[in-house]
């Protein structure tokens, strides 16, 4: 009898032991955009899970909310965006938050229905770009890499419409929020597309774009998290989860060429 009552007890102390392991697992919540940033961060779910953080995603349709949303404690990271658009937020509003590790990068593209070129645009070709400064800057810095306008700064991240130098073609530019500007594609002549709502779209980046940014850039995704939680333990969990082999694989196999690890 022994024995056995020795088998109760162990099994009992196991029971706890693995109760008591998952309730001191670590639980944040790490916002994206829905959509390929949503996909790859599930695999950095299940990656981080076996490594002991628990990770929930939390999807968005737009911009702007994951940040807020960070600022405001509804969320511990986030995942969907570029420094540019960063610091945008941040000297907009004074949000404590800070990156903390780069992602993928994504040449964004623009594309048309009509032409096959920029050359082939038209003067006054209707050209849509987004409506927030740093995606809008590069719809317009793509324009200014293939010589089709000229921009007073050159190379600036944060240029607007009102930075256009030079405009031979005198194209017309129509600025929409940056999820709607797939739907804009039957309605104007070019549209700069984020690729994440590109591919959302049925858009290969690689292969639909009649022209694209170069690797080379400030456009990196990053990870982002609030100043102060910046150097806690499940931050480093959570960047060694992404920057893992089983994560660029599936980026390489999903994605093909579209998105692509930084690590």
């Amino acid at each position: 009898m022994r024995p056995f009552g020795f088998s109760l007890a162990a099994l009992a102390f196991s029971i706890l032991a693995v109760a008591a392991g998952s309730a001191s697992a670590e639980s944040i919540r790490v916002g994206v955009t829905a959509g390929p940033h949503a996909e790859v961060l599930d695999v950095v779910r299940k990656v981080a899970a076996d490594r002991g953080l628990d990770i929930k995603v939390v999807e968005f349709t737009d911009y702007v909310v994951p940040n807020q949303a960070l600022a405001q404690k509804d969320l511990e990271a986030n995942s969907f965006q570029h420094e540019p658009y960063l610091k945008n937020q941040i000297g907009k509003t004074n949000w404590k938050l800070v990156k903390v590790a780069t992602t993928i990068a994504s040449p964004q593209g623009v594309y048309s229905l009509k032409y096959k070129k920029l050359t082939d645009l038209p003067t006054g070709a209707q050209v849509a770009i987004a409506n927030d400064p740093s995606n809008g800057a590069r719809g317009l810095l793509i324009l200014a890499e293939h010589g089709v306008i000229k921009l007073k700064e050159g190379k600036s991240v944060t240029a607007t419409v009102a930075d256009i130098a030079d405009n031979p073609k005198k194209l017309r530019f129509i600025e929409l929020d940056a999820a709607q500007l797939p739907r804009s594609l039957q309605d104007v002549d070019l549209v700069s597309i984020n690729n994440n709502y590109a591919v959302q779209a049925g858009l290969n980046p690689a292969k639909d774009a009649i022209a694209r940014e170069s690797l080379e850039g400030p456009w990196v995704n990053i990870i982002a998290v609030r100043e102060e939680d910046k150097d806690k333990p499940w931050v480093r969990q959570l960047i060694e989860a992404y920057h893992s082999e089983p994560v660029k694989a599936f980026l390489q196999k999903r994605f093909d060429g579209t998105y692509i690890a930084t690590w």
